[in-house]
Order: structure tokens, then sequence, then C-alpha cells
């Protein structure tokens, strides 16, 4: 079977792991050509340092990363924009150049609700290659951004309500609500078991995260059981599409 290719456009070094680890190393794995788009922080921060650790653990190449604030941390690259504040053509024109430089079949990025915590940045995320996906494949959008690729599919990284009453219990003293989507919209529910290994250790190689105590350091305190409940499986709504039946176990193009 060909694996097709696959970009990941995440808002934060470490979202790449968390929600779509186990794909990235999944479609790796057997020869599939993967890479990462990450939205904020800039190129010379600890913070990318560690990308480049978890994208190698995953196979998923150099990091691709915009260079844009932390909606929260100013620090995270000093006299940059906020990603949020940032004007929405120049990040989708950004975002068009490398969706149309690694022309992948299968891109992936945050649902409209920035995953269950729905940070603002997820949220921009998701609104900018959903705009950047659309963009890509017209000759007259962006013409200096190179020659117009069109991706086959766009699919949202979400959780579906039966998976955040497991979830729940780990971050019930967090306080925070919890965003998730009717188990129906799911159209691709992964199995991503046999790389679990590779994708706890992209999580825990965001060491600045395990030591602020953010979900890598939530992870990295759990028994191994507790982490294969919780990162075993990847769920996936397809853009554009509303599944019938039974959920898909891969992603298709």
């Amino acid at each position: 079977m060909t694996v097709p290719s696959l970009l990941a456009v995440f808002a934060h070094p470490d979202d790449e792991s968390l929600s779509a680890g186990g794909v990235l190393a999944r479609h790796a794995t057997v020869g599939a050509r993967t890479a990462v788009v990450t939205a904020t922080w800039a190129a010379d921060t600890t913070r990318a340092t560690e990308l480049t650790q978890a994208l190698q653990i995953l196979g998923a190449g150099r990091p691709r990363m915009l260079g844009y604030a932390d909606a929260r941390v100013p620090q995270s690259a000093p006299g940059k924009a906020r990603f949020c504040d940032a004007p929405i053509d120049e990040t989708v024109r950004e975002l068009v150049a490398h969706l149309r430089e690694f022309r992948p079949e299968i891109v992936i990025t945050h649902d409209a609700y920035g995953g269950l915590t729905g940070h603002p940045d997820h949220v921009h995320t998701h609104r900018v290659t959903m705009l950047a996906f659309q963009a890509a494949g017209l000759e007259r959008l962006y013409p200096e951004a190179g020659a117009p690729w069109q991706p086959s599919a766009l699919y949202l990284a979400t959780h579906p309500h039966s998976a955040v009453r497991v979830w729940g219990a780990y971050l019930a003293a967090t306080g925070k609500a919890l965003h998730s989507v009717p188990d129906d919209r799911v159209a691709a529910a992964v199995d991503v078991g046999p790389w679990l290994e590779q994708k706890v250790a992209a999580v825990l190689a965001h060491r600045t995260e395990v030591e602020r105590g953010a979900a890598p350091g939530l992870i990295a305190g759990l028994r191994a059981s507790d982490r294969e409940q919780l990162l075993s499986t990847e769920w996936y709504i397809r853009h554009g599409s509303v599944p019938a039946g039974a959920p898909w176990t891969e992603l298709p193009a």
C-alpha cells in the first residue's frame, strides 16, 4: 500500500507530537514524506531546539517555523507580531509557500475548536490552514509563493466526546473546559499503538513543557498503561465530508 505524503500544520512546538505524533511516525516508517509547519516561536529558542529533536524522533524532517509570537508568551519571538495579530494575508501566503514547496497529498491541522484546550493560537492556525489549503491550488493567488499545488485531503485533529471522558479524568484538576466533537463527526480513528513509543519520546523531547507542567509534563508523570490509554488513538475530522458508518482506520488521500 502506498501511504500518502503528509504535511502537519500546528500552532506550537509540542502540538505536532501530542496531536499527530503517531500518524507522522506511521507515515514516515513506511517511507512516506512527512513534514511539520509550526506557526509560533522563533528558530533561535530552546523550544525550537526541542522541536528539532521531536521531529527527528518522528521522522518528520527539519522544522518549518513561521516564527510568530505565541499569543501568551511575547518572548517566544522578540520583535515579531503575535500570530493571532499578524495580517491574515501574510500568514496565508507564507503557509501556501510551504504547501507548494513540499507538495503534500494530505494536510493535518487543529480542528475549529483548537483542540481540547481551545488555545487561541490553535484556533487561528486552523483558520489560516483552511484558507491556505484552498489557495494553494489556485494559480492566481500568491503567484510569488510557487507553482500551484492542491493537496487531496485536509484532516483536523480532534477528540470525540467518548475520548474526553477518559482525558477528563486526568485534566479535571486544571479546571479548564475541554472541547470535543460528537463521535459521528470523526472520520478517522487511527490506532497508533505500534508507534506509541516514538510518539511519547517526541512528546517528552519538549522538555520545557515537561518542566512547566503542561501536557507533556502530565504525560511524563503517567504510568505506561495510562499513556497507552490516552495516546494510542488519534482522531481526525475530514474536512468537507461527514462520514457514514464505522470510522476509517487510516488517513486516505
